[in-house]
């Protein structure tokens, strides 16, 4: 999101930090994760000809920002837990404010988020699995679905039931795990149970891999455990997900879905996926179809979820069938049904 200053969160940062000073900006920097430390790096090395007054504004609304602040330093568990949690709530903070609490004394796990995925596949190669699959739960998305890529094939589908399978780590098993990656880094930890992995976490990893390696993965799962991978693909693939289909495949879809269904399903849908459905319609029909959600009362949340998990399977039988491309990217939009 924009400031005043006219630039976004990062940015900002990256002028704060370049304002500092080399030694300064390098203390800070060490403070950042892997990630936002890449961020605020792409920014920093981007930014050209910021003048005086941006300048100026950036460090105004800084100040502003830090004298709004009683309580620097705090620090406690709670404190931590109580902001993330009214920031994002607690679905989205639970993950989160485990892996910051357990990663604040873990080193060795914390190493793991900075080496590229193949120094980390080397690390964890000759482990047992499910150590394995704790690592891949620890690191984001993006960088475990690198790192299976790089593992034996065999071993891909049980590292990503056993992802799908965690429900909190005992802090006996977090200290044996840091111990292990003590040996390659240091440290130790002492932490309460972890919420890492769970099938939203094998989800997330199976759709950062290559298609043809995420297929060969699922069907070995389904094999193994059709519940658990039906589990796991429902969480790959959600209503929300249909936005980034190309208009030919939502033209596709909408003639396969049935004029009920579309009504419950995008009831509960954002403004931009109903803009989506109603663009790809012919006018007469997206008119009649805006009419009857403005005359439709209110619905149960269970209805909503089983129209739209009806129409999600139809998308999954038709990209099976190669009819439409759940990838999106496509263009058509001259056809209209």
């Amino acid at each position: 999101m924009a400031s005043s200053s006219g630039y976004s969160g990062v940015e900002r940062a990256a002028i704060l930090l370049m304002s500092l000073g080399e030694k300064s900006a390098a203390e800070v920097l060490k403070q950042l994760g892997p990630k936002e430390v890449q961020k605020v790096g792409l920014a920093m090395a981007g930014m050209s000809a910021v003048s005086k007054e941006q300048v100026d504004s950036v460090l105004g609304e800084f100040i502003e920002a830090v004298d709004s602040q009683t309580n620097l330093g705090v620090g406690t568990e709670e404190y931590i837990r109580t902001v993330l949690i009214d920031a994002l709530g607690e679905d989205k903070a639970g993950g989160i404010i485990d892996r910051i609490l357990m990663g604040h004394n873990s080193k060795g796990l914390e190493a793991l988020k900075w080496m590229d995925a193949r120094a980390v596949a080397e690390v964890i190669r000759q482990e047992h699995p499910q150590i394995v699959a704790i690592v891949l739960s620890y690191l984001d998305p993006d960088h475990a679905a690198e790192v299976i890529a790089l593992l034996p094939e065999r071993t891909r589908p049980d590292v990503l039931m056993r992802i799908a399978s965690l429900d909190g780590i005992q802090p006996s098993a977090l200290i044996e795990l840091d111990e292990i990656m003590e040996k390659q880094f240091s440290s130790n930890t002492n932490v309460k149970s972890s919420s890492v992995g769970g099938t939203k976490a094998a989800a997330d990893i199976l759709n950062f891999l290559d298609s043809s390696i995420e297929g060969e993965v699922m069907d070995s799962i389904k094999e193994a455990d059709s519940e658990l991978g039906q589990v796991i693909e429902d969480h790959m693939f959600v209503f929300e997900n249909l936005s980034e289909l190309d208009d030919r495949s939502i033209q596709t879809l909408l003639r396969e879905v049935s004029s009920d269904s579309l009504l419950l399903a995008i009831k509960g849908a954002d403004e931009e996926l109903k803009d989506k459905f109603l663009r790809n319609m012919s006018k007469r029909a997206a008119e009649m179809l805006q009419d009857d959600l403005e005359a439709k009362g209110p619905v149960r949340l269970s209805e909503v979820e089983a129209a739209q998990k009806e129409i999600l399977a139809i998308a999954r039988r038709l990209a099976e069938s190669g009819d439409i491309s759940l990838g999106g990217g496509g263009g058509g939009g001259e056809e209209f049904i």
